[in-house]
This record gives C-alpha cells, sequence and structure tokens, in this order.
C-alpha cells in the first residue's frame, strides 16, 4: 500500500486554501478533476446541444458502470445510475414484493428517510418493522439478530454508517446471518462508500446504495445503486420509464433485465462522468490507504476533544470511521456550527429527527458532528480544536 501524497492531493483540491473542510460526511470537496469532467461536459452541452453532447460521451458514461464494478467488485450490469443515495435506496426498496404479515428488521441507528419508508410501507401492506437492539458498544446486536430471525422475515435493512456518529456496523457478519437464512439485505451504504473498502461478495449484501458527493468526493446530484445480478428480474420497480422498459405493442411492455431498470432515462449527465472520475480518483489512491488516513485523523480528532472539559465525544461502536461526533455542556451544537463558520471551519449538526431511535434513547437533541477526510491534516485538527476552545 503506497502512502498519500497528501501534498499533491491539496494541491489538486482548491478548495483546501479557502476552507478548513470538516464536514466530508455532508459533502466533501471535490478534487480538480471531477470539476473539471463536470464542467468540460457542460462546456460540450452549451456549444452542441445536450443530446448530442450525451451521445459524443458514451465511453465516459460508460465507464461509469464499469469504475463502481470496480470499487465494489461486481459486475457492471449490477450498477444503476440514480440521482442521490436515498432515491436509489427507495427504488430497490419499494421494488420488493412484501406481502402481508411480513416483517422488516432494522437497526437502532437507522436513517429517517429509510424508517419513514418502512413506516409508509409498513401502513399500505401490513407489515412489521422490528428493531434489532444494540450491543453494549452501540453497534447492531449480531446475536439479537440472530434470534429475531423467523420465517416471517423478508428483508434486513440497516445502515453501514449512520449519519450521526463514527460507528461502523458489522455489515459483513450481518450478512452472513442473512445469507445464511436465505433473506433479503439492503445495506445503506451512503457514509461509509469512498472512505473504506466496500466489497459486495464479502459482506453479501442483495442490494447497496450510496451517493457521488460524500466520500467519494463526487457532484451532487449524483447517486448510485448495487443489485445483486440473481435478484434483479425479480425484484420489478415502482415505476418505469422508456429507459427502464421497451413498450413491445400497444398492451405489452419488457422492462430490462440489468440493474439499469431502476434508471430514469433522463439524469444529470455531467454529474454522472464526474462521479466516474471520482471513483477513479478514489481508485488511484487506495480505498485502503484511504481508510487507514481517515481512520487516524479521526482518532487524533477524538482524542483531542476528549481532554476538553465539558466535551463529550458520542461516537459509539467498536470500530469507528471518520465521522466525529459531540457535545459541549455550554454551547449547543448550532451555535457552534455557526461560531466556527466564521472562522472558514465546515462542520454540521445531526439533530435528533435524522435518527430517532438513537439519538432520542440517548436523551441527545442534537450533536456536532465533524467529518474528516484523507486530504485533512493534523494542522487543520489543531486549529479546529483551538477554535473550540475560544
Amino acid at each position: 500500500m503506497s502512502p498519500i501524497d497528501l501534498k499533491r492531493i491539496r494541491a489538486e483540491t482548491p478548495g483546501c486554501t479557502d476552507v478548513l473542510h470538516f464536514n466530508n460526511a455532508g459533502a466533501s470537496l471535490p478534487p480538480k478533476a471531477v470539476y473539471q469532467a463536470v464542467t468540460d461536459h457542460l462546456k460540450l452541452e452549451s456549444r452542441m446541444g445536450g443530446y448530442e453532447a450525451q451521445a459524443h460521451a458514451q465511453e465516459k458514461l460508460q465507464r461509469f458502470y464499469q469504475a463502481f464494478a470496480c470499487l465494489l467488485n461486481c459486475d457492471p450490469a449490477e450498477i444503476a445510475f440514480i440521482e442521490n443515495a436515498t432515491r436509489a435506496w427507495d427504488m430497490v426498496f419499494y421494488a420488493i414484493p412484501f406481502k402481508p404479515g411480513d416483517r422488516i428488521l432494522t437497526a437502532q441507528a437507522e436513517y429517517a428517510s429509510n424508517y419513514l419508508a418502512f413506516l409508509q410501507v409498513a401502513q399500505r401492506k401490513d407489515i412489521k418493522i422490528d428493531v434489532v437492539p444494540n450491543d453494549a458498544s452501540g453497534q447492531i446486536s449480531l446475536d439479537a439478530l440472530e434470534e429475531m430471525i423467523a420465517e416471517d422475515v423478508k428483508l434486513i435493512a440497516i445502515t453501514h454508517v449512520p449519519t450521526q456518529g463514527g460507528l461502523i456496523n458489522p455489515a459483513e457478519a450481518v450478512g452472513q446471518i442473512a445469507r445464511k437464512h436465505n433473506i433479503l439485505y439492503l445495506l445503506d451504504a451512503c457514509q461509509s462508500v469512498g472512505q473504506m473498502p466496500i466489497d459486495v461478495k464479502q459482506i453479501k449484501c442483495d442490494m447497496l446504495s450510496g451517493t457521488g458527493r460524500k466520500y467519494l468526493r463526487g457532484p451532487r446530484g449524483t447517486g448510485f445503486l448495487f443489485v445483486r445480478r440473481s435478484l434483479i428480474e425479480l425484484l420489478e420497480p415502482p415505476f418505469i420509464d422508456l429507459h427502464a422498459a421497451t413498450w413491445i405493442d400497444k398492451d405489452q411492455f419488457e422492462i430490462r433485465n440489468d440493474a439499469r431498470r431502476f434508471e430514469n432515462w433522463e439524469s444529470y449527465i455531467a454529474g454522472r462522468i464526474g462521479l466516474a472520475t471520482a471513483v477513479d480518483y478514489a481508485l488511484d489512491i487506495g480505498l485502503e490507504a484511504i481508510q487507514e488516513r481517515v481512520q487516524y485523523l479521526a482518532a487524533l480528532l477524538r482524542n483531542r476533544l476528549s481532554e476538553f472539559a465539558g466535551v463529550t465525544v458520542r461516537d459509539l461502536g467498536r470500530h469507528r470511521c471518520g465521522i466525529v461526533t459531540f457535545t459541549k455542556e455550554d454551547e449547543s451544537a448550532s451555535a457552534i456550527k455557526q461560531r466556527l463558520a466564521s472562522h472558514k471551519i465546515n462542520i454540521s449538526v445531526s439533530p435528533a429527527r435524522y435518527a430517532r431511535l438513537d439519538l432520542d434513547s440517548r436523551g441527545i437533541n442534537e450533536l456536532v458532528r465533524a467529518s474528516v477526510h484523507y486530504f485533512n491534516t493534523e494542522t487543520e485538527i489543531d486549529r479546529f480544536c483551538t477554535k473550540l476552545s475560544q
């Protein structure tokens, strides 16, 4: 594993000269290559027309599927481009043929948008949602999950890395349980893809969704979906168009047999090219090297924060990632965000409404979320802590 050339990476990240960016779990700073790929295609559209530019860029558009196949260790036919992570997750979740009496097993760390979908489908189809408790570390309890398995469990759906903390749920161990019992397994990898290696074959998930704007450092308005090949034709998308299906005659249509059945005909072409470029950029650096540096920086930040009186680090789990969350006794999370923004330091706030099952149970109304990436530095951590203490 080659060390990361931090000087080069920061030189290729224009935002590093303008801000201290600890909001990579919100939207990371794109490298020049991604910005250039998007703007180059937009210029092409302005000069020759949108349809014509798309036809001209077919090789770059196909690279999207090949790049994600390399990133996730799957087949290009198992990848779809979707406009964001939530819609990617929705497209496959709402395609699952639930029947009255079916059960969904999920985790306490589940994200609001996903749980809202659970509630809607539960009302529509008379299914049940069961939340698997955490173990002593704060991650999903594998023993409890195993005990809750029964014939009526249709789906196990969890978030790999929650929006509200540094926890890394044991996705591979959950996959082993799901596969052993022949239960569908949907993994929300919105916060994990790009900051650590993700291998869908090793995880044994049937479906996985994610975004471009976070740790992959891609454009906003881009997302992706993986669906296992043997499952694709068993899942009919909740809606289709002339890209997802072919109108054969007056009364017949045929849905395509790859993951692109979950796509729309109209999509963000420049964004797809930009996201493919972002994936190639990450692959060039190496996901193992990225994970090592991200976890090193996050651990350093947690250690520094734990030295401050009145500051409590709130991250759970046996294994932790680049998201660092904390609270401060004498200052709200929202006030801290506003104060640090005046010093050109970017962080975000995770309110309880984003993760009711988790934060309500811990009596937390809101958290400060500082999320580091490989292009961040020890000096930036020092500056962050200095401004926080002031």
